[in-house]
This record gives C-alpha cells, sequence and structure tokens, in this order.
C-alpha cells in the first residue's frame, strides 16, 4: 500500500505568521526521504495554506516520486493543474467557509460538467482520481465520468463517536473499495486518518493508498517529520502484511 503525504500543514503553519517558514517544498523533500510514496498538496482558491509559487518550486523539487494536486473543479484550477503537470489531479469540493474538506464530491449531480473537464485533464496526461463519500451512485457516476480512480472519504470513520458507529463506517468503507474494485477503478482513500485509526483502513485488501497529511504534521512537532512519516508507512505496512 502506497502512502501519500499531505503537506498542507507545513505552509498552514507558515501562512499563520505570512513569513517563509516553515517551507513545505523542504517538508515535501524530508517525506520523501522518509518512504512517502507520493506527495499530496491541495491548492485551494482562497489559498489559505499552499500558494501558487509552492507548487511550481514542488514541480521543480520532487522528481523522484508523483505530485499529487487536490483542487476544486474549476476554470482557474484547471489552467494550473495543465501548465504544472502533476502526475494525478485529485478532484473534490470545496467550500471557503469550510475548515477542512468536509465531504465527498457530488458526482451524480456534476456528470455532464465533469465529463468535459475531466477529458481535458487526461488530454494533458494528468492522471484524475475523483474524492467521493464511499457510496455506490457516486462510484457508478465517476465510472460514467472516465476518471482512473476514486478516493473513498473517510471523514465519517475518522469522526465516529462511538465504536458501533466506526464499525459501521468502516463496513461502508469496505464494501465501497470492493465494489469500485470490481468496477474496474483504483481506490485510494483519506481524510481525518490518524495513528491510531488507520490500519483497519490500510487492512481493507481493494484499497491500494492512502493520503494522510493533519496527523502527520501535527505529530512531526514531537517527533520530526521524518520520524512521523516512518511511523505512519510502518503502521500501514504493519496491517498490510497481516492480510
Amino acid at each position: 500500500m502506497r502512502l501519500g503525504v499531505n503537506i498542507d500543514h507545513i505552509a498552514t503553519v507558515r501562512e499563520a505568521r505570512k513569513t517563509y517558514e516553515p517551507d513545505p517544498v523542504k517538508g515535501a523533500l524530508i517525506a520523501q526521504d522518509a518512504g512517502a510514496d507520493q506527495i499530496t498538496f491541495h491548492l485551494r482558491e482562497d489559498r489559505r495554506h499552499i500558494q501558487d509559487e509552492d507548487v511550481l518550486r514542488l514541480r521543480c523539487t520532487i522528481k523522484r516520486i508523483p505530485l499529487n494536486m487536490e483542487m476544486a473543479p474549476t476554470e482557474e484550477m484547471k489552467k494550473i493543474a495543465i501548465d504544472v503537470k502533476p502526475e494525478r489531479v485529485t478532484l473534490v469540493p470545496e467550500k471557503r467557509e469550510e475548515v477542512t474538506t468536509e465531504g465527498g464530491l457530488d458526482v451524480v449531480s456534476m456528470k455532464d460538467y465533469l465529463e468535459k473537464y475531466i477529458k481535458e485533464l487526461r488530454k494533458n496526461n494528468i492522471s484524475v482520481a475523483l474524492f467521493i463519500d464511499p457510496e455506490e451512485d457516486q462510484i457508478d457516476a465517476s465510472l460514467q465520468v472516465g476518471v482512473d480512480a476514486v478516493e473513498l472519504h473517510t471523514g465519517e470513520y475518522a469522526n465516529a463517536s462511538t465504536d458501533i458507529k466506526r464499525k459501521k463506517e468502516l463496513e461502508r468503507l469496505k464494501k465501497a473499495a470492493k465494489y469500485a474494485k470490481e468496477k474496474g477503478l483504483d481506490v485510494f482513500a483519506g481524510h481525518g486518518l490518524t495513528y491510531t485509526n488507520v490500519q483497519p483502513v490500510a487492512s481493507i485488501m481493494e484499497i491500494e493508498e492512502l493520503n494522510i497529511g493533519h496527523s502527520i504534521i501535527a505529530n512531526s512537532i514531537f517527533w520530526g517529520l521524518e520520524e512521523a512519516v516512518r511511523k505512519m508507512k510502518k503502521l500501514i505496512l504493519e496491517a498490510r502484511r497481516e492480510l
């Protein structure tokens, strides 16, 4: 299983003071050297953390592993993606007032728009994934618009207030992952995953990749970023070995 390390919150700390440190590109290099399989970043419309200059510097600096650019499906973001050419774009919903992404993209209601939008990205040799809730109708719609992969939103699982609810959400993820894989899609997952809750999701055989940011960056304050990445990768690999 691959680990994508999301570096957004390195930039969040920097933007708190509008200064030059900590540098998310330096963080991406450390994560790469520590065993990350991919660098993930979200260029938001409001530029609250990652900035355009960061994106250009990431493209020039990260060479050994892929870049995964999370973005809203807007014309502005499409132009940036085509110029920068990350290995993958993951389309996500975005609201200006939200603290972080609150749910999956509603592909069902945006099918016609997304089909044209995705076609242009793929024409430019950019792989496309959709960040969706673990629901069969969203998976079916994702297949219809011509994407390569879906990333299942794990927020409901991560934020479950009881063991019963957490178990129910885990079963929902398992069912969705299996369904998507049977339909021929690559299956990824992410959102709200931590050192204490990641292994049950990592144990879902059909999921090939996890994208994790906040927990890794938060714990890097205590452990250092290199160790934080290594510990997360170790937990994921342990879960896979038990399958």
